[in-house]
Parts: C-alpha cells; sequence; structure tokens
C-alpha cells in the first residue's frame, strides 16, 4: 500500500518507520528543513523549526510510550543511545529522596526517558533515513488535498496531495501528521468535507522554560516528581540528556501579571522561591535565556459526523487529531501511541475499504486514548478557573462542587505522602492505566482522603502568590 504522511515530527516520523517496517511503501512531506550536520548539539543549536512552537521545550517518553517505542522501533532508543541519553524512572526520585518504602517487583515497569525534542527527532531521522521502502521529503509543503472517486455518499475521498510547486503526489492512504496548526482541516472543507468537527477551549497556558547544564558535566539527579501544582503557578522539572535539566513555569494566559517571567532577572528571582526547583539553578549553570510557549490550548477534532466519516482515505494522528496541556507531558507520548494503533489497525483492515478503516480507527482512538484526553481537559477547565477566582479583586475561594476535581486537587497535595497512593498516581502519570483503574480499591480512596483531611492547603505548599508577584516585579 502506498501511504502518505503529512509531517516529518515524532508521531509522522515514527508512524512512517512503522508502517515501513510492515512492507508498505510510505513517503513523507515536511515543510520545515531537516537536521543539520553536526549531530545532536547542532540540532539543538540550530535547526530551525518555525512549524513547531514547543520544539526547544521539554519532552517526556513516559514509561507506556518507552514500551512501545521498545516494542515498535527499538533503533529509535539504540540511537538515543549513542547520543548518550539514558533512561531513568518515574520513581527515581522518590526512591533517592525516602518517599517510597523501597524498590517492588513491577517498579521497573516506571521506565521513562526525558529527551530535548531535536535530539529525539534527530533520532528517528536517522532511522528513517535506513529504512527501505521510507522517503522523507523536507522543505515540501502541502497546500491542497485532490479527490478521487467518492466512497461514501456526499464525503470526499482522498487520494493525494498537492504541494507548493504544483507537484501531484498520489497515496492509498493520507496520514496528516501535521500537528495542532494543521491545515487539513481546512483542505478538507474545500473539497466539501463537512468538518472535522474541531473542539477547542476557551483559553489555556502559558509556559516559560529554562535549560541548565550540571557544573560538573554529570547527569543530572532526576526531581523527586516531575510537576508541581502551586496555588496559582504550576512547574516543570526534567532532568533530560548528558548532564542537561529543565525548569519551566506555566501559567495562565489571563494572570498578565506573570507574563514578566518571561525576563531573566525575574524567572530567576521567581525561581528562588521554590526550594525544591531552585536547587537546579544552584548546582548548574544555565545554556539558554527564557523560552517562552503560547498557543497550548487544548484541541480535538472529530473526523466522524453523523456515524459517518468526514471523508475517506485520509486520517488524523497525534496532535492533528488532538492536543493536550503540554504541562502533563503527554503530547509526543499520545501521539506515538496513536501511531502504533494505527500500525496495529492497518495490519487487519484493508485501505480498499475506507469506511470501515476511517470508522475502525476513530472507534479504538475513543475507546483507548480519548479518556485520557477528557480527564486532561477537565483538570485545564477547573486549574483556569480556579486562578481566574484568584485575579478577582478581592480574591475568591474556587469551589465548583465537583469530587472528583477535589479528590484529584487532594491527590496532587498528598501523593508524596504515601507510598501506594504514589505508585497509582505514577501509573496513571505513565498511562499504564486509567484514574478509575488505579483508584479502583475504596480503601486507596480513603487512604487519600484522609490524608487531605490532614492537610487543608488546597495546593503544594508554596510562596504566596504576593511573594511572587513580588519577586516578579523586583527581577
Amino acid at each position: 500500500m502506498r501511504v502518505l504522511v503529512i509531517g516529518a515530527g515524532p508521531t509522522g516520523l515514527a508512524l512512517a518507520v512503522m508502517l515501513a517496517g510492515d512492507g508498505h511503501r510510505v513517503t513523507v512531506l515536511e515543510r520545515d528543513p531537516g537536521p543539520p550536520p553536526g549531530g545532536p548539539e547542532a540540532a539543538w543549536a540550530s535547526w530551525p523549526r518555525p512549524g513547531v512552537s514547543q520544539f526547544r521545550h521539554p519532552h517526556f517518553l513516559l514509561p507506556a510510550v518507552f514500551r512501545t517505542l521498545r516494542a515498535e522501533v527499538p533503533d529509535v532508543l539504540v540511537e538515543l543511545a549513542r547520543m548518550g541519553l539514558r533512561p531513568g524512572n518515574l520513581l527515581d526520585g522518590a526512591h533517592r529522596l525516602g518517599v517510597l518504602d523501597g524498590a517492588r517487583p513491577g517498579d521497573e515497569h516506571f521506565t521513562m526517558m526525558g529527551v530535548r525534542r531535536p535530539l529525539f527527532e534527530t533520532a528517528l531521522d536517522t532511522v528513517a533515513a535506513r529504512t527501505p521502502g521510507l522517503t522523507v521529503r523536507r522543505r515540501t509543503a502541502v497546500t491542497a488535498l485532490l479527490a478521487g472517486r467518492e466512497r461514501v455518499p456526499r464525503r470526499p475521498h482522498v487520494r493525494g496531495v498537492l504541494t507548493a510547486d504544483g507537484e501531484a503526489v498520489l497515496a492509498d492512504l493520507v496520514v496528516d501528521a501535521a500537528g495542532r496548526n494543521s491545515p487539513v482541516g481546512r483542505m478538507l472543507r474545500d473539497l466539501g468535507a463537512p468538518g472535522p468537527v474541531e473542539e477547542r477551549a476557551e483559553s489555556g497556558f502559558l509556559a516559560y522554560t529554562r535549560y541548565f547544564r550540571a557544573a560538573d558535566g554529570t547527569e543530572s539527579d532526576v526531581p523527586l516528581w516531575p510537576s508541581s501544582h502551586y496555588e496559582s503557578v504550576s512547574t516543570i522539572s526534567c532532568a533530560v540528556d548528558a548532564g542537561t535539566r529543565s525548569v519551566s513555569f506555566v501559567v495562565s494566559r489571563r494572570d498578565r501579571s506573570l507574563r514578566a517571567l518571561h525576563r531573566e532577572k525575574a524567572w530567576d528571582a521567581a525561581l528562588r522561591l521554590f526550594p525544591a526547583e531552585a536547587r537546579w539553578i544552584r548546582t548548574g549553570r544555565p545554556v539558554t535565556g527564557v523560552l517562552a510557549m503560547s498557543g497550548m490550548e487544548s484541541r480535538h477534532r472529530d473526523a466522524v459526523v453523523d456515524g459517518l466519516p468526514v471523508a475517506t482515505g485520509v486520517l488524523s494522528v497525534g496532535d492533528a487529531w488532538a492536543t493536550t496541556n503540554p504541562l502533563f507531558g503527554l503530547g509526543m507520548s499520545l501521539g506515538l501511541r496513536h501511531a502504533a494503533l494505527l500500525r496495529a489497525l492497518l495490519r487487519t483492515e484493508d485501505a480498499d475499504e475506507p469506511r470501515q478503516l476511517a470508522l475502525g480507527f476513530a472507534e479504538a482512538t475513543e475507546r483507548t486514548l480519548s479518556p485520557v484526553r477528557r480527564h486532561l481537559g477537565v483538570w485545564d477547565r477547573h486549574r483556569l478557573a480556579g486562578i481566574d477566582h484568584l485575579l478577582r479583586q478581592p480574591p475568591r475561594p474556587y469551589e465548583p462542587g465537583d469530587a472528583a476535581w477535589d479528590f484529584r486537587r487532594t491527590l496532587d497535595v498528598v501523593k508524596l505522602r504515601d507510598p501506594e497512593v504514589l505508585r497509582a498516581v505514577a501509573a496513571t502519570a505513565a498511562l499504564l492505566v486509567t484514574p478509575e483503574a488505579a483508584f479502583g480499591d475504596p480503601a486507596l480512596v480513603e487512604r487519600v482522603l484522609a490524608l487531605g483531611r490532614r492537610t487543608p492547603a488546597p495546593w503544594v505548599p508554596g510562596p504566596s502568590r504576593a511573594d511572587l508577584l513580588a519577586a516578579v516585579g523586583a527581577g
């Protein structure tokens, strides 16, 4: 089968390698240039990726996805090892600081990796270049979809694409892996398709990140837990590769007072208020300024309308299907799982039956990935609403009367106080189980609630908002 993939990001390239490995003839079209010569550090320093706003922000290969890579495209992990990257464990920080009661059988399932995305894409590009049946064409923008004979009444069938230089590239299946700003939805409407229907959150978050290098050139200690949620700001601490570490502040885009974090002095002043994260600046040297990222709204494109695919011959994967708040580091992981899901489906479904293929992929996506997307969407909505209440004059407590939200917020505060609770939280964060499965034991739920009753603070203890604003204003 001829497969055309739009987009050579992690999801698109990983999918292309998987499908070529199954004997399909795969072509990838990417509008941006490829990695520059000179190895991974050259990619980090000088690879322009204007189509990817989060290109130099922290990324995680979460445990469930690390296992997917090991099973589906193990050569990528080999390339990362050659670059000096080593896997870690989501529980390493908790073990190191004595939060857990020793190692247990099963803790090895939490193996994961933090990675700078330019290095990960370089590893993927290296593997793709030597994969038989796979062609990657850079600096090739797609401008339109080509329609063929309808397979479903009043639904266009896509038989290929038109590039910016006027070339028609035909395929039996077109896969949209062009990311959160994919133009494919507009191109489908140009063909007369009724969608895809897009849902977009009202608001979103902003992130401000700095990278550090361990002063002695050794590997970084992993943080106690990658993320922490304070009164009006969240932090992400990530030990990545070759002694490199990152810290990010994530704030509401409506919190204009904290936009000053884009200034290095203000960012450093804020960091010093958070002891768990401030050690990174004490034990390392900064290797970047403040990297800002916006456009972090959660989106979802539904490719099935009234029980029928909006078009046949084209499927969307990864961020082209849905995006989530990068605070939880799930974007790349969900994309790679989505790619593996499509590969598995194409081993049993026939592209010559495009209606069944589209509906089957939509059903599999809904069953396996949509619950994660919805779960994070609820968190976003409540978190942003809570910050909105804090910004009012006078500030007001946020009490939505949602028991599930109260439980989730309690987990954020108490998870590091109980080994059983922490392992359950880790299993959900790792995408190994659903929250419902992890907390299906009423006794475990009661342990969480009991810990919460002894912890009246609604968020992780930290500096007050007044202290944070004073530091940012002085910086």
